[in-house]
């Protein structure tokens, strides 16, 4: 499963990730770069005084593989 990762600093000089597990995977930069800076714009993600997602840093798409070691019983 493909997740995309959102990389934003917070208003305190922190890192802050919004990560989408749904997301389209043929997004292009522009795309995102814009959705970001709108998500950016609302001022929406907040805790306490620090606005979490106060600006854009960068974006990528994570591939998560499972492996099993065990396999559960068939019910």
């Amino acid at each position: 499963m493909k997740t995309l990762d959102l990389t934003f600093k917070t208003s305190l000089n922190k890192v802050h990730h919004v990560k989408l597990h749904y997301a389209n995977d043929n997004l292009t930069p522009e795309v995102v770069s814009k959705a970001m800076a709108d998500l950016a714009a609302t001022k929406l993600f907040t805790k306490g005084n620090e606005n979490l997602v106060a600006e854009p840093l960068a974006a990528k798409y994570v591939e998560t593989v499972e492996t099993p070691i065990i396999k559960a019983p068939k019910a």
